[in-house]
């Protein structure tokens, strides 16, 4: 029996329980009806939410389907968001990473400065923000994780598994670069920084201290971002990487113990903020989402005090209108507006699952996509001051120290605090916003998993705990290939890899299914059922033919662009390569082997076993009455 709900609910409170009820029955030209029960119960100030549908007395004896979030009466309750705040800063905290600080700032300047931001901005409008509001849509409405989200169009399911084994294999590095944050806060903790002189028993003959490099040391041998003998630089290879210990990848040695002292560290942070749900992790995020803006905020006030701090603000704002004639440029913006956003890891979609129905997600949308974005333009005033200053120091250019990635945060920014008075405060401030920046994207990709995971096993959902620990102990267990001596070349193989064309290309696959499959037009309804209203026309165009077409065309330009994998002077082996590609096959190959198997194991016809693949799961009597929504000509 076809369902349809409508807005009109009637409340009903039982306070003794401190729950409530709404019903929500259709009003169709159908003769036969149904209601949708919605318990809400509340328990710490967490609510959980449980939909049943029952018969009414027209139809009693037919059943239908769940449409968003509705399920059996035996379904589990599941719970929300305690506050809309916990919702909103666990996005934010996810979305605003260390590529916010350590990429976007060097890519803005690398790229034409204030010219880049025109790429960057239109990217965001026509294809970062309707990939976020469509994945906080698709969430919230369904109540379910990035693999059983797919009820909506089972041939799709594979996707799901998808992203779920990418945000897995991205918790095997991220939680190392985490990891070197701590390690770099811990040796914060003396009264002179041990990156600041060369007296170390981990420094080279050869090491440099910085009061006697400039322009005229350098020559046009190297710029002083590259050069490796500066104290600071030698702390992070020497010390923590150990990387003059290690041939290459061939020859990786055992894991330090110091960082695995670390790794343990952010694995009982990660285990202790997740194992219980959003009711633990909305809270974490209070401190973990505003730290960085506190600390950003105080680096900067003291980074435009400095001795060239505005000719490094001038270099990062300059503005070179024929970079934009360089399709690389164009590609760097789409590229980083994608990853920035983190879209397509399947933390979106788990954490607007646990959203309440009428939840306005695209104000939320709107919302935390600017915030990130703000962020990572505001980051480069408070990198590109202390850059200026680091220039106006050694006399040399801003060009050769401008950096981007782990050279900049943990070679080139701490030097220049190094140099200041008070620089083991700041250096402990620093170091903290790049452990919170970590720790809360960190805990999105783990939920990802867990939620995702955990809705399409229910056995796992009833063991969240011990699953959650099952999960941060198995990505510390493989991470622990990192913290070897060799470990920044495995680490660097899984970044490039593990990610890179794989989660591009999962997120492609998923807007065609939205867009396409499901149909823009239902998914409009479904939003309209949650909000009252429909998206603009803006939206449904980008949804069907833009947000694709951008994905396609940036899953060509990094297959394209790929070549040779290498960590400075190190070239890695070609089997090297394979072995990456490797990594993202086994992700990307869910997508065809589901696919196969859906269409396998359904009975009927090639035509009908297409029918029930593509059809959400609550409309499959439909497909047995012969009517077929997804065979039909439909317009946005």
């Amino acid at each position: 029996v076809p369902r349809e709900r409508q807005g009109a609910k009637m409340n009903i409170q039982v306070l003794p329980e401190h729950t409530s009820a709404a019903a929500a029955s259709s009003a169709s030209s159908s003769s036969s009806s149904e209601v949708e029960l919605i318990l809400v119960k509340e328990q710490n100030g967490v609510q959980y939410t449980n939909t049943s549908v029952v018969a009414s007395p027209s139809s009693r004896g037919c059943t239908s389907g769940s449409g968003s979030g509705s399920g059996s009466a035996e379904d589990e309750v599941r719970e929300t968001w305690g506050k809309k705040i916990d919702f909103l800063l666990s996005v934010i905290g996810f979305a605003v990473d260390l590529a916010n600080v350590w990429r976007f700032p060097y890519l803005c300047y690398k790229n034409g400065g204030g010219a880049f931001l025109i790429p960057y901005v239109l990217f965001l409008f026509i294809a970062g923000m309707p990939l976020f509001y469509m994945e906080l849509a698709l969430g919230q409405y369904n109540k379910e994780g990035a693999a059983t989200v797919w009820k909506i169009c089972p041939i799709f399911k594979g996707v799901g598994y998808t992203v779920i084994i990418i945000a897995l294999y991205v918790g095997f590095y991220y939680n190392v670069i985490i990891a070197w944050s701590l390690y770099y806060l811990f040796s914060s903790l003396t009264s002179e920084l041990p990156w600041h002189k060369c007296n170390n028993p981990w420094n080279s003959p050869n090491c440099t201290e910085p009061q006697h490099i400039n322009g005229t040391f350098l020559g046009n041998r190297t710029s002083y971002a590259k050069y490796k003998n500066t104290p600071a630089a030698e702390f992070y290879e020497r010390e923590v990487l150990h990387i003059h210990e290690s041939k290459g990848i061939n020859d990786l040695g055992l894991p330090r113990w110091e960082l695995a002292l670390c790794l343990i560290l952010v694995v009982f942070i990660l285990f202790f903020s997740l194992w219980k749900g959003v009711k633990s992790s909305g809270k974490v995020v209070y401190v973990t989402a505003t730290m960085p803006y506190i600390v950003l905020f105080v680096l900067l006030i003291r980074g435009i005090t400095l001795p060239g701090a505005m000719n490094g603000i001038r270099a990062y704002l300059h503005i070179d209108l024929k970079k934009l004639n360089d399709p690389q440029v164009w590609i760097d913006a789409a590229t980083q507006i994608f990853f920035s956003l983190g879209a397509g890891f399947g933390v979106l979609i788990a954490f607007a699952s646990y959203n309440k129905f009428d939840n306005n997600c695209y104000r939320d949308a709107i919302l935390t996509s600017t915030i990130n974005c703000i962020t990572s333009f505001f980051s480069g005033f408070a990198i590109f001051s202390v850059l200026g200053y680091m220039a106006h120091q050694h006399q040399v250019n801003i060009k050769d120290v401008a950096t981007e990635g782990a050279g900049l945060v943990f070679i080139i920014y701490p030097e220049a605090i190094s140099t200041l008075p008070g620089s083991t405060f700041f250096a402990i401030v620093f170091f903290i916003m790049l452990l919170t920046l970590g720790i809360d994207s960190s805990m999105g990709g783990m939920e990802a998993v867990i939620t995702g995971l955990s809705d399409d096993f229910k056995f796992l959902k009833r063991h969240r705990k011990l699953f959650t620990f099952t999960v941060v102990f198995g990505t510390f267990l493989i991470a622990l290939l990192c913290i070897t001596n060799g470990g920044i070349f495995v680490l660097t193989l899984l970044d490039a890899y593990a990610a890179g064309t794989s989660i591009l290309f999962g997120v492609l696959i998923e807007a065609i299914g939205v867009s396409w499959f499901y149909g823009v037009d239902r998914f409009s309804e479904d939003i309209e059922r949650m909000m009252g209203f429909k998206p603009g026309i803006y939206w449904r165009l980008c949804w069907k033919f833009v947000s694709p077409a951008f994905l396609l065309v940036v899953v060509i330009a990094s297959i394209v662009t790929s070549g040779d994998l290498r960590y400075d002077n190190y070239i890695f082996p070609r089997w090297s390569n394979m072995v990456g590609w490797s990594i993202a096959l086994s992700s990307m190959l869910f997508v065809p082997i589901y696919a196969i198997y859906k269409l396998l194991i359904i009975p009927g016809t090639f035509k009908e076993r297409i029918a029930y693949a593509i059809t959400p799961e609550h409309e499959h009597h439909l497909v047995t009455e012969g009517n077929v929504r997804q065979f039909k000509v439909r317009q946005c």
